[in-house]
């Protein structure tokens, strides 16, 4: 069993272009992060709760970089909460897949030089994904929720939270805006990381889980 817990601090209401959300901050006994929940709705408690768990992306998230979809995704799913009127956006404080911002700055330098992703992480010592879902599972436990749809097109992320003690009953995809700037990327994680993507014209997973290459235009 975990040693791991958390403790909500305080929490505030935050009126959105999706409607009002409460923004829930955390204690925990792993890190000394601003671990956060952004809720939706009057009472979280059962089962089936729609949840997307999003590890921070400052360039994504903040200053709406290209290089990733990162910002795209948080977008996204505060879209769908917003449309079910009820959910909870777990916002985890790992920057860079876990490696933290001025790593990833190192990664993205190494990625400019031909280096996909998952390379620039490993050339500087890092894994591929050093991210982990305990915090969101104890979380989404403190605000009541049984079970989730998980908003994700990450299979490691469902394995993870279920190892957590979270019951995953549904995966609901994200769609990935592509642009020149991270198609190589999403690709990667298609290829090297095992996402389930689905990209007209860039991504298309096939019946047995291989990825074809992409046509060109002409």
């Amino acid at each position: 069993m975990s040693n791991v817990s958390v403790t909500r601090v305080s929490s505030a209401r935050i009126p959105t272009d999706y409607g009002e959300f409460r923004l829930v901050y955390y204690n925990n006994t792993q890190d000394e992060k601003d671990h956060l929940a952004f809720c939706m709705g009057e009472d979280l408690t059962g089962d089936d709760v729609l949840v997307r768990v999003h590890s921070e992306c400052l360039t994504g998230d903040v200053f709406g970089s290209r290089r990733c979809d990162c910002g795209e995704q948080l977008d996204h799913a505060l879209q769908l909460i917003a449309q079910e009127g009820r959910g909870v956006l777990v916002y985890l404080r790992q920057e860079g897949r876990g490696i933290g911002l001025l790593e990833k700055i190192h990664a993205y330098n190494l990625q400019d030089e031909g280096h996909d992703t998952v390379d620039a992480n490993l050339m500087l010592g890092h894994g591929a994904d050093e991210r982990s879902y305990e915090l969101a599972a104890r979380i989404l436990e403190e605000l009541g929720v049984k079970s989730v749809r998980l908003i994700t097109n990450n299979p490691d992320k469902i394995t993870a939270l279920e190892a957590d003690g979270i019951k995953v009953n549904d995966r609901v995809a994200l769609p990935a805006d592509v642009h020149p700037e991270n198609s190589h990327y999403l690709l990667t994680k298609a290829r090297r990381m095992n996402h389930m993507l689905n990209v007209p014209g860039q991504i298309v997973p096939t019946a047995d889980s291989e990825l074809v290459e992409p046509q060109s235009a002409d």
